[in-house]
């Protein structure tokens, strides 16, 4: 299967801590891939380090075939990389509509993909003159993962999609990022194994800095010894 995003053996510091030492990633396109682990273990910054926003100062990190290590986040993101945060940093004064504009990387991108938005979250639609300030968290959510989908991404990175959720709107999400995965691939951080085996199809398990394991999703799902050694599940 062809490979959307390789990344090989990256160290990341922050500061002088040596947070990542050792991640290597490989997601296939047109998939959705979970970065599991410990709370600490450095899923976040796998992330950022993709994205540029922490650099690594070793390894190699590939996107559709292109390296992309040391270029700027401006420049990573223009590539077609998409990051919701974990913490959805949404602009709360500002509508549902102008969070969404504001998201464009090209004048008529909104207009381009509304339909396809809407379809997804179509709560949105309804909320459209709404500012962020007077959205729930679920609502907040979804508003952060639509905006990522404005530009035309090919890779979308999740931070902890579920985190805070009531059970009902963590079942909403999950179908609306299964549905969205047929036009992205992505690459999630979720800390619920539940939601995770569910929705991703491979897997990657990152313990104190290093990637220590990954695969098919299906067959962790089988493996109780692997996942309470890594991920403290039952």
């Amino acid at each position: 299967m062809e490979t959307i995003l390789d990344v090989q053996d990256i160290h990341t510091f922050i500061g002088q801590y040596h947070i990542l030492q050792g991640v290597s990633v490989r997601a296939p396109k047109g998939s959705i891939t979970a970065l599991l682990g410990r709370n600490g273990a450095g899923k976040t910054t796998t992330l950022k380090s993709i994205l540029g926003l922490t650099p690594p100062r070793q390894g190699k990190v590939v996107f559709d075939g292109r390296e992309i290590n040391g270029m700027r986040s401006f420049d990573i993101a223009s590539l077609g990389i998409g990051f919701v945060p974990e913490h959805r940093a949404i602009f709360r004064d500002l509508s549902v509509e102008e969070n969404l504009k504001i998201a464009e990387r090209q004048k008529g991108d909104y207009v381009r993909k509304q339909e396809f938005i809407f379809s997804l979250f179509p709560d949105l639609k309804r909320l459209i003159r709404l500012p962020g300030t007077h959205l729930s968290g679920g609502q907040q959510q979804m508003l952060a993962i639509a905006r990522a989908l404005v530009a035309d991404n090919q890779l979308l990175l999740i931070d902890e999609p579920s985190e805070g959720l009531a059970p009902v709107l963590i079942e909403q999400l999950m179908e609306a990022i299964k549905q969205l995965s047929a036009e992205t691939s992505v690459v999630l951080v979720e800390q619920n194994f539940l939601v995770a085996s569910k929705l991703a199809e491979y897997y990657v398990i990152i313990e104190e800095g290093r990637s220590v394991k990954q695969g098919n999703m299906k067959d962790l799902a089988d493996d109780k010894a692997t996942i309470h050694r890594y991920l403290g599940a039952a």
